[in-house]
């Protein structure tokens, strides 16, 4: 069992596994694309069958661990786009949006034309049952801005399923690290704003910088992220210390084999100090 708000230092598979069945709201999930990017401590270049096969193993958990009323969003490049999506329907997930997220600064390519986008894949566990808060993420429409017509609604539109945003490039403030695939903040505000409300758990099995932990604290979500990489399981704690300082809150590292329930009722544990595990210093 998992406490909230910590980040985890351990295999997605293996900490999901031990959540309870229908106990978070809202999945967001940015997986290695499996095209030879250098991790630290992960293989990017699995044989096909093999990472098919880990795919439809950490789904089928997110599927498990999905409130009914919970839905998914998956950031994935074009070489297993299609192969996410058919899991994700053979699984049991009903089809949403397949959205373009376009970033400019694109890939640099030699033998091909430049990568500028990646997929992110939206379904939900039900078919009418789901969190679709529309007035969060509404966007000026042309009705309003070129034709100022009056029908438009007054809050503009449901954005398209082409977003267009910048990638955290290595001249950003907002860049940690050298992470090869950090998210930005404003994509993941637009998803936790529609697909969650205040006071929901949000989990990222891939936690990577922290981004998603960190804009879900900011819109007072509850998160649950891990990695298996030590290094940025630091990144994380870094990040999160310094945005939790705005909210008056406390974060931990805990390894996975120490951590706490989140389930429990807490009637048992009457004010007692809870013992956590410590993030591990540089050597």
């Amino acid at each position: 069992m998992i406490e909230l708000n910590k980040v985890i230092l351990g295999d997605c598979i293996e900490v999901m596994s031990s959540l309870p069945d229908s106990s978070v709201d809202l999945v967001f999930a940015d997986p290695p694309f499996n095209i030879g990017i250098k991790y630290d401590n992960y293989d990017d270049k699995k044989n096909y069958d093999h990472y098919y096969s880990w795919s439809e193993e950490w789904i089928k958990e997110t599927y498990r661990i999905l409130k009914k009323s919970g839905s998914i969003y998956i950031a994935i490049g074009d070489e297993f786009a299609a192969e996410i999506n058919l899991i994700l329907k053979r699984i049991g997930f009903k089809f949403r949006n397949w959205i373009v997220w376009y970033y400019t600064f694109g890939q640099n390519q030699r033998k091909k034309f430049n990568r500028s986008h990646t997929h992110i894949l939206y379904f939900t566990k039900d078919e009418n049952s789901f969190t679709f808060n529309s007035d969060e993420i509404r966007i000026p429409s042309a009705r309003q801005l070129v034709y100022n017509d009056k029908r438009a609604h007054p809050k503009g539109k449901v954005p398209d399923d082409v977003w267009e945003y910048s990638r955290v490039c290595g001249t950003f403030k907002e860049r940690l690290g050298k992470h090869p695939c950090q998210m930005p903040e404003n994509l993941l505000e637009r998803i936790i704003k529609v697909s969650s409300n205040e006071g929901d758990i949000v989990l990222d099995p891939f936690g990577g910088t922290g981004t998603t932990a960190a804009v879900a604290k900011r819109l007072k979500r509850n998160y649950i992220t891990m990695d298996i990489s030590e290094k940025y399981v630091e990144v994380i704690t870094k990040r999160l210390v310094g945005k939790i300082k705005e909210i008056k809150c406390k974060t931990d590292v805990f390894e996975f084999s120490q951590s706490l329930s989140l389930f429990d009722d807490r009637s048992e544990y009457p004010k007692q100090k809870l013992v956590t595990a410590k993030a591990k210093k540089k050597k």
